[in-house]
């Protein structure tokens, strides 16, 4: 918005408030500006704050999601050639993995001494206790919904039975009811979001974007107020 504008960071500081210093932070990735700050740049251009602020939500939880996650322990240096040594980070990793599985392991076997030493049971192999007792990590399938869509119109406008918002800001890798709501609401608009599983992936987000170009929105593939309600009719 600012390249589209023709304003320099100067013309760009005296008409918002914000100094050239902070605005270079901001343009360049380095610092999160304010809500403020965003507001101001919109309206310096010319432009509806409206969808620069619901971006800048999403941003700010992306940046604070960001800021929370530890740091990898394991080092992006490669091993010394000269002493063969694993990075220290990658040694700590096959070090849990293997007490993980060793754990395991003597749970099974306590299990099927217990068995075998009550005598009102049959002893069970120890594969068996294994495959019974540890979790299976086989994915479920994607393809199976998990959600009803139960499309009524109220008031002029499309629900599906999952949620009532009207102004959610929805993006790629949020999940849940308002998620699954969308995807009602985007497939009954004859579009495809895939499975109605509330969970926003990539095919959710190609939805979102033809009903925006459709209806002539701005195509972010971000579902916020306007996109709503385009979806709510």
């Amino acid at each position: 918005m600012k390249d589209h504008s023709g304003l320099s960071l100067r013309q760009l500081a005296a008409r918002t408030g914000y100094s050239q210093k902070s605005w270079e932070r901001y343009l360049g990735g380095r610092s999160l500006p304010p809500g403020d700050a965003v507001e101001a740049l919109a309206r310096a251009v010319g432009e509806d704050p409206t969808r620069l602020l619901a971006l800048h939500e999403v941003a700010a939880q992306a940046w604070r999601t960001g800021r929370a996650e530890p740091p990898d322990p394991e080092p992006l240096v490669a091993p010394d050639a000269a002493d063969g040594q694993r990075p220290p980070g990658r040694s700590l990793r096959v070090a849990l993995v293997a007490g993980a599985v060793a754990l395991v392991l003597a749970l099974s076997t306590a299990v099927l001494l217990v068995v075998r030493l009550s005598g009102g049971e049959r002893a069970e192999p120890l594969a068996t206790l294994v495959a019974t007792d540890v979790p299976s990590s086989t994915p479920v399938s994607p393809t199976a919904p998990l959600y009803t869509c139960r499309l009524e119109r109220v008031d002029g406008r499309w629900y599906a039975g999952l949620s009532r918002t009207r102004g959610a800001i929805l993006a790629q890798g949020d999940a849940g009811p308002d998620v699954a709501e969308a995807q009602c609401l985007l497939r009954r608009a004859g579009l495809a979001p895939g499975a109605v599983d509330g969970i926003f992936g990539p095919v959710t987000r190609r939805a979102v974007r033809d009903l925006q170009r459709r209806d002539g929105l701005v195509v972010d593939g971000i579902v916020g107020p306007h996109t709503w309600k385009a979806l709510r009719g």
